[in-house]
């Protein structure tokens, strides 16, 4: 290759313009990534830190899309908090915590820099390797089904009030809804984990009560902050993604099924395996 790692850091540092960052973390990592830290980190060519790293997507002064991989997380974290609280925060990493600088971006981002080029991919002899890119939207797979499970754990409120509670009084009971232009979601009733006898789901739940006897990669089961008592569960397997609140029901979504979301009442089961998965979760420190 024309390009080297050290090339394409110096290139990436000149004059980057700062548009977002996202953590990459065994306990929160961009979901499109992998199903689990390990995966997320192979995705990008990085050894799998115990502390993550911080992504700064910017351009350079040509408009080039850039991914600097910092190791200073606590950085990366304070920004992402206080733009979440619409402060201002200047993110400028120093140059000693930059790890790498991978062309592209491997997210959408919908902004650009003022006063450069439209975003675009650097030339190959300036990144030394293919650009990342955010995956095609309008094709079902498993980055677009992690997506939709970020969207539901993102706007959980949104996604649980458009089921009816008593759509779960009858085992087997369906009735389909379009809740959005890009996932749809299937109410399927049930009695908890059995799931109204869908078959897709009952082989999630079983693989997901296979973690707590063997416990999975890191990363594969995450908890994180709800309101009240409660957590906010997202689990992740071969083929499926389980969004889930530990006080109330769950959301999952299949590889096998496009763009379906189907709920999982509590009934006697799912309680206890929620309970159990949180237990061996990661948490943000």
């Amino acid at each position: 290759m024309a390009g080297t790692d050290d090339e394409a850091v110096a290139a990436a540092d000149d004059a980057l313009y700062v548009l977002t960052a996202v953590l990459l973390t065994p306990a929160q990592f961009p979901g499109v990534l992998g199903d689990d830290y390990p995966e997320a980190c192979a995705a990008l060519g990085l050894a799998p830190r115990a502390d993550g790293y911080g992504l700064v997507l910017g351009q350079d002064g040509e408009g080039a899309r850039w991914t600097v991989v910092i190791d200073d997380v606590s950085l990366v974290a304070v920004a992402i908090a206080s733009w979440d609280c619409g402060m201002e925060c200047e993110l400028s990493p120093d140059e000693r915590t930059v790890v790498t600088a991978l062309p592209g971006w491997p997210l959408a981002v919908a902004v650009a820099a003022p006063g450069v080029p439209a975003p675009h991919d650097p030339p190959h002899e300036t990144a030394g390797r293919p650009p990342l890119s955010p995956p095609d939207t309008t094709v079902w797979g498993p980055a677009q089904r992690r997506l939709g499970a970020d969207e539901i754990a993102l706007r959980w409120s949104a996604w649980r009030e458009q089921i009816d509670d008593t759509s779960f009084a009858a085992p087997g009971k369906a009735a389909g809804a379009v809740a959005s232009p890009a996932v749809e979601e299937r109410r399927e009733g049930g009695n908890g984990a059995a799931a109204g006898g869908h078959a897709g789901v009952r082989r999630v739940l079983a693989q997901a009560r296979s973690y707590v006897d063997a416990p999975p990669p890191l990363g594969r089961v995450r908890s994180s902050f709800a309101p009240g008592e409660a957590r906010m569960l997202r689990a992740d397997g071969p083929g499926w993604s389980i969004v889930a609140r530990t006080d109330d029901i769950a959301f999952v979504l299949l590889d096998e099924e496009p763009g379906a979301v189907v709920p999982v009442g509590r009934g006697p089961e799912l309680p206890g395996l929620l309970e159990a998965l949180d237990k061996l979760a990661v948490r943000p420190a």
